[in-house]
């Protein structure tokens, strides 16, 4: 066998032995592959929710609840208004139980 010839079998067994040794990860890089592509898929899956789905409801709570503070806000000075009102209501109202009582 000449040199060429050696060197050439040697060549071929480590190509084999490499090859053997690199299917493995091989394997296990194509799962990871697979799983990063899945992984992709949820999350435009995930994207698509929540901009058709969630995003609308939010947005639909938000615009309820700055009404809601709109009316408050609205009539927060006429509040203050109607509490002294109530005060006043609750003294005349004593005031006249108290007269009615004396009268009879």
């Amino acid at each position: 066998m000449t040199e060429n010839e050696l060197l050439l079998a040697i060549s071929d067994m480590m190509d084999h032995k490499l090859k053997a040794e690199l299917q493995p990860i091989k394997n296990d890089l194509q799962t990871v592959k697979n799983e990063v592509q899945a992984v992709k898929n949820d999350v435009h899956h995930m994207k698509l929710y929540q901009e058709n789905i969630i995003m609308p409801r939010l947005n639909t709570i938000e615009s309820c609840y700055t009404d809601t503070y709109g009316r408050y806000r609205n009539y927060s000075d006429k509040m203050e208004a109607a509490f002294e009102d109530m005060e006043l209501l609750k003294r005349v109202v004593s005031e006249h139980s108290m007269k009615r009582q004396a009268l009879g």
